[in-house]
């Protein structure tokens, strides 16, 4: 999992630059907007902390290194175009950025395949992998 400050990082650029539908918190997935209406979430599968330098301390550099995954939800039956357009534009928000510390990489193509379908919703996700200096 990330480190918090990462966490912080990705929900604030998210926040600054997508209003296309609500963000939900990784503790409300299972409900979503009450509505049934579309919306995102970001999960932190993976994460690593190296240690970058030695013999400075209090300036040492600390790197977390892993991938974050933006999922969009959507309700079923309303065609794949408004998902993976609404996907693309979510990958440009994180592609080759740098924010508060974080600095991203590619995001990964949304792929579509039975998998997307789930209880009635299509759920497409894409990962962008990441790097965090920490100073320490």
């Amino acid at each position: 999992m990330a480190s918090k400050s990462v966490m912080d990082a990705v929900a604030s650029q998210l926040a600054a630059n997508w209003t296309v539908t609500p963000v939900v918190p990784a503790d409300e997935v299972t409900s979503g907007p009450a509505d049934g209406s579309s919306y995102v979430t970001v999960e932190y599968p993976v994460a690593k902390e190296d240690q970058i330098t030695v013999g400075a301390p209090t300036k040492n550099v600390f790197r977390e290194t892993g991938a974050f995954r933006i999922v969009l939800n959507s309700p079923s039956g309303q065609g794949v175009d408004q998902a993976f357009t609404w996907i693309d534009q979510l990958r440009v928000i994180f592609r080759g950025k740098q924010f508060s510390g974080v600095t991203t990489f590619a995001p990964s193509p949304a792929i579509e395949n039975k998998s997307n379908y789930q209880a009635g919703r299509f759920v497409v996700s894409f990962a962008v992998p990441y790097y965090f200096d920490l100073f320490a």
